[in-house]
């Protein structure tokens, strides 16, 4: 909770320091508040907190390294995206205090233990990202983006607060522990609760962006900016998967029979749907949105086990995916690819050979490919499914061959030789983030020792 407060002042510190256009100490402010976030969470629990008797918000192991990993994607994209927005001087604490306040939500998502948390976690999530999308207000493709997600998302939470309320009627508490507790006693309204459970199911596809819930991504994730994208597709999913793990395989435990079935069915589709999508593909953030689509079916595979491993794959999945996905977004700004040509990677390579190595272990790492922490994440979800969920193992294994090679056509591009003068240069701030996303996309395999 702590965590959460300072998190949320530094946003707001954010917003009237920006009034000073300088959006340099928009960074150092933002940054501090980060860090001392990250401290504070770091010690949950080994200090005597204000907040301690504040009940509908707690942490266990798993949640903290979730709440701990979303911080440090933040403070990532907010050092690469510095060059971005400061061209807006009179905006970046605008900026900076939105995606604050929407890793606000992200850590009520987290921690919530009671369902009026996780829907303010949820709210305060996505407004300021149906916000920042449309951030590039002379874009159509910005515009129309912020306008389908605002009301896709709006569509999606008003079939969630219905599932809510069905949810309550059926169990007469909005407590986690209280609903868990009612439903191994069996003195519910089964209709309700079974209703309310696929309207929340359906909901939560779409905030993760699995099918068949997913046709917003790919337009989304095109109109916003890539440091937006690279937000939504890592600290908002990372948020989402876990509130999803936290309700469907530990309250709803119980009833898994019943929306298993809907659940293999999102993952088998989600699995070949997005690949497939995006092998057509000629803008490269709607390939990564489709890739995404896949991703997303191989993390709720840790919904399919019922361990405590279970979290920890999803964890080292995320690092891997989260890293990769940021390094190649980052890459995408510092090529200044305006039109998001796939074409514009070609060459990449041999003009900067750092670039080029960034480039082939973040592909390699989302291909799945040992010894990158992809590999680690994904075998390790398998392995968790294997003994109950063979026939969907396989299905994930072949998806993975058609993954690997959309990745390699990548790979091929940006070392094929060009010849063109384009020259590409990256700024110190692009430098240090590419850096830290290599120690994640190699070293991640390393919490498996943990």
């Amino acid at each position: 909770m702590d965590a959460l407060i300072v998190i949320f002042i530094t946003g707001l510190i954010g917003l009237f320091t920006g009034l000073l256009k300088k959006p340099t100490l928009n960074l150092i402010i933002t940054l501090c508040g980060l860090a001392v976030a990250f401290a504070l969470q770091l010690n949950y629990g080994f200090y005597k907190s204000p907040f301690a008797n504040y009940q509908v918000l707690e942490f266990n192991v798993p949640q903290l390294y979730f709440s701990l990993l979303a911080i440090l994607f933040t403070a990532v994209i907010v050092v690469g995206g510095f060059g971005y927005f400061k061209r807006d001087a009179s905006h970046t604490g605008d900026y900076y205090g939105l995606l604050l306040f929407s890793l606000c939500g992200a850590i009520c998502l987290i921690g919530f233990t009671d369902l009026f948390m996780f829907f303010l976690g949820l709210e305060i999530l996505s407004i300021p990202i149906y916000v920042m999308v449309g951030i590039k207000k002379q874009d159509v493709l910005s515009a129309e983006a912020s306008i389908k997600y605002f009301f896709t998302g709006a569509f999606a939470t008003a079939i969630l607060l219905f599932g809510i309320a069905l949810l309550y009627g059926a169990t007469g508490s909005f407590n986690l522990n209280e609903i868990r507790t009612v439903i191994q006693s069996g003195e519910y309204h089964t209709s309700y609760l079974l209703i309310g459970m696929l309207f929340m199911l359906g909901a939560f596809l779409f905030k993760v962006g699995a099918v068949p819930f997913h046709f917003w991504g790919p337009d989304v994730y095109q109109g916003a900016p890539e440091i937006v994208t690279a937000f939504m597709a890592t600290v908002v999913k990372l948020a989402a998967l876990v509130a999803f793990y936290t309700l469907f395989n530990i309250t709803f435990q119980e009833l898994g029979y019943f929306w298993i079935g809907a659940l293999y069915f999102a993952i088998a589709l989600s699995l070949f749907l997005g690949y497939l999508g995006a092998l057509k593909q000629t803008k490269f953030k709607r390939l990564l949105a489709y890739s995404s689509i896949s991703n997303t079916g191989y993390a709720l595979f840790a919904l399919l086990s019922t361990s405590h491993s279970s979290l920890a794959s999803l964890l080292i999945f995320l690092v891997g995916y989260g890293f990769s996905t940021i390094a190649l977004l980052t890459i995408s700004m510092a090529i200044s690819n305006e039109d998001d040509e796939i074409a514009a990677f070609k060459g990449i390579g041999y003009k900067h050979p750092f670039i080029g190595f960034i480039m082939l272990i973040s592909l390699l790492s989302l291909a799945g490919i040992p010894p990158l922490t992809g590999f680690f994440g994904k075998f390790s979800l398998l392995m968790n499914a294997y003994n109950n969920h063979l026939w969907l193992v396989i299905l994930a294994l072949i998806s993975s061959a058609i993954g690997a090679f959309l990745y390699l056509r990548l790979i091929v591009l940006s070392l094929t030789k060009d010849e063109s003068d384009k020259s590409i240069a990256l700024n110190l701030w692009q430098y240090l983030v590419l850096s830290i996303c290599a120690i994640g996309i190699l070293g991640g395999g390393f919490i498996l020792a943990i």
